[in-house]
């Protein structure tokens, strides 16, 4: 049980801090964006070239991608879904901008680093055994911890910072934000850019411990898109609570079904199905939207 809890808790908080990004963009702007399991390998990407290729400390290659990828992702709100958004009425507009981006930085990954799997060496050697119950790497439950305090850092700043109370603001009601002098498009931007800069980070953490490879970018959106849709679409508190909870049944069903191959996501996917049948809304979602 010790096992279970220990690795659906590490599973959890990296899968909370990709649903917070995918989360936060859907609630300002109202966008679904496909392309954020390819974000999620750009930045893992990134944490390999500066650490693998250039030496550097991973600390350097983990605030590379959080840079690299704010940057992509203020760069497509600004020039590419700012426009679409104002230029078109049909919501499906964005959707197919969304995947077209998906598609496009597929194949720049594809140009630019190739199909290998690729890794960097372990940040810390060395396993935590608690009397055989408990066994796991120091380097997960590094990066365990660093996910858990980035998902507590984030709710801080979304709850008490300017920048952060301007962006609820902006979630709960565009129109009145704007009537009360918020800058939709400067805010809009930030949070765009903040959704693929935790994309990124998750990417460059996990590359120490599973490695990144081109085919994870379509995988990494469905389960974000999961996650949201048990949590509730739009809200923060869901997306920690989707994340969490997929983590978890992923754990359980990895121990419990471990002979069985495939059968766990099958187990999972047909739980959700029956869930969403439920509760469409999600667990903190509201059933107006």
């Amino acid at each position: 049980m010790e096992q279970i809890l220990a690795n659906g808790l590490y599973l959890g908080a990296q899968y909370a801090l990709i649903a917070l990004g995918l989360t936060l963009i859907f609630s300002l702007m109202n966008v679904l964006n496909f392309a954020h399991g390819q974000m999620y390998v750009m930045g893992g990407f990134v944490t390999y070239t500066v650490v693998a290729q250039f030496g550097l400390p991973f600390i350097v290659g983990l605030l590379a991608s959080a840079v690299v990828l704010a940057v992509i992702g203020a760069v497509c709100e600004r020039f590419l879904f700012r426009t679409v958004i104002k230029r078109s009425k049909r919501e499906e507009s964005t959707m197919l901008l969304a995947a077209g981006i998906a598609f496009f930085l597929d194949a720049v990954i594809l140009l630019v680093f190739g199909e290998k799997q690729r890794g960097v060496p372990k940040i810390v050697d060395g396993v935590f055994n608690w009397d055989m119950r408990l066994i796991m790497p120091y380097d997960r439950i590094l990066i365990g911890a660093l996910a858990i305090a980035m998902v507590v850092g984030f709710i801080l700043f979304m709850q008490y910072s300017r920048t952060g109370r301007a962006m609820r603001a902006l979630a709960q009601d565009r129109m009145a934000a704007q009537l009360m002098g918020v800058d939709v498009d400067r805010y809009s931007m930030i949070g765009f850019a903040l959704g693929a800069m935790l994309a990124g980070i998750v990417g460059g953490l996990l590359v120490t411990i599973t490695g990144i490879n081109l085919g994870m970018g379509g995988p990494t959106s469905v389960k974000a898109f999961l996650m949201i849709m048990i949590g509730g679409a739009g809200v923060i508190s869901g997306a920690i609570a989707g994340g969490f909870i997929l983590g978890m049944m992923e754990s359980i069903g990895l121990t419990l079904l471990a002979a069985y191959g495939d059968v766990t996501y099958l187990a999972i996917f047909a739980t959700l199905l029956v869930f969403l049948a439920i509760r469409p809304q999600g667990l903190m979602g509201k059933p107006w939207g």
